[in-house]
């Protein structure tokens, strides 16, 4: 539960977009203490317009706070970050909810946060943007990176607690180094694929002819290219490294599709996409099995850190997160291939 002696965590929210502000709601919603801060001023109006807390200076929205969400821009993260922990106690949590992980878990190392920064990343949006287009059910059922280390364990299973308990969203522990390279393939590249179909026929000839009977495939392939342009940019820049090396893997498969086209290889072709069709089936019926894990609640947390970051890599997830007296208990699940390997 989220609850502990020190009672519920108070919490605040900095930058109220699509994912800060639906942190924002589902927090109000579950009857948390919570503030939020946005740099915009009608933003701010807008959320006190709807009877939550919402100061117009960042420190007053994060002093005396338990836990602080950072969810504004990529390019502005460390800066937020550093503004955050100078404000906020010394015995906050602060997670962020970008979606590169490798350039602000290095900053904070640097800086000296890592003992109470937890890098994070739920895995959900839209393509829609702002605190209007926000949805406290958001993050039901998704997949929610949070990258462990040994010195900032306990905040890592507070997080944990507080993501599955109030926002009903699968834990998954990773690496900042394996998040970069998982959320290329899953995430990033994706927008390139719809940005590159969309931005095609934008240019074609047969424009309106293709919009006039562009149905689902067409609808589905091109959604995220409706993501507002600077932040895809600023994610696709931001992991640039990952997704230019993943490219090649994706060019590489599209290339022998183009060959079995161009060859009149109709079994290269039906094999390619069978191998496709394979994954896509996956994707929606993963067998997973559920094991627990225990772990003493003090002392050298190397064993913890390794068990989490393994389930993670291995296309895992938790469900639950229990400090009981001496001890830790995590209820881990892993695809049953992985279980059993």
């Amino acid at each position: 539960m989220v609850d502990s002696s020190r009672g519920r965590p108070r919490v605040a929210v900095v930058g109220t977009g699509l994912i800060g502000g639906s942190v924002l709601l589902r927090l109000h919603e579950a009857g948390l203490d919570v503030a939020g801060w946005d740099p915009d001023r009608a933003t701010r109006a807008d959320g006190r317009a709807r009877g939550m807390t919402f100061p117009d200076d960042l420190g007053g929205a994060v002093r005396d706070r338990d836990v602080v969400f950072l969810c504004g821009p990529l390019p502005r993260l460390p800066e937020t970050l550093l503004t955050v922990a100078k404000h906020a106690g010394d015995g906050c949590v602060l997670t962020d909810v970008g979606s590169t992980k490798g350039a602000v878990a290095a900053f904070a190392t640097a800086n000296g946060l890592t003992d109470r920064f937890v890098p994070g990343h739920p895995m959900a949006g839209t393509e829609r943007s702002g605190l209007a287009a926000a949805v406290p059910a958001l993050f039901e059922g998704a997949a929610w990176v949070l990258c462990p280390a040994a010195e900032g364990i306990r905040p890592f299973r507070m997080l944990s607690n507080l993501i599955v308990d109030v926002f009903a969203a699968r834990v998954v522990p990773m690496s900042p180094a394996v998040h970069d390279s998982v959320v290329a393939l899953s995430s990033h590249i994706p927008h390139l694929l719809a940005g590159s179909l969309a931005g095609a026929v934008a240019k074609s000839d047969l424009r309106d002819a293709v919009l006039g009977l562009a149905a689902g495939s067409f609808r589905d392939g091109t959604r995220v290219a409706g993501t507002p342009a600077r932040r895809t940019a600023d994610m696709l820049f931001d992991n640039r490294e990952q997704v230019v090396r993943q490219l090649g893997q994706v060019a590489a498969f599209l290339d022998g599709l183009a060959t079995a086209l161009r060859e009149q290889d109709i079994d290269a072709l039906v094999g390619h996409f069978e191998g496709a069709r394979d994954l896509r089936t996956v994707l929606f019926d993963r067998d997973l099995l559920a094991h627990r894990q225990e772990f003493p609640a003090d002392g050298d947390h190397r064993a913890e850190v390794e068990f989490l970051l393994e389930l993670g890599a291995a296309g895992g997830y938790l469900t639950e997160c229990r400090v009981d007296g001496d001890r830790v208990a995590y209820t881990g699940h892993l695809p049953a291939t992985a279980h059993s390997a």
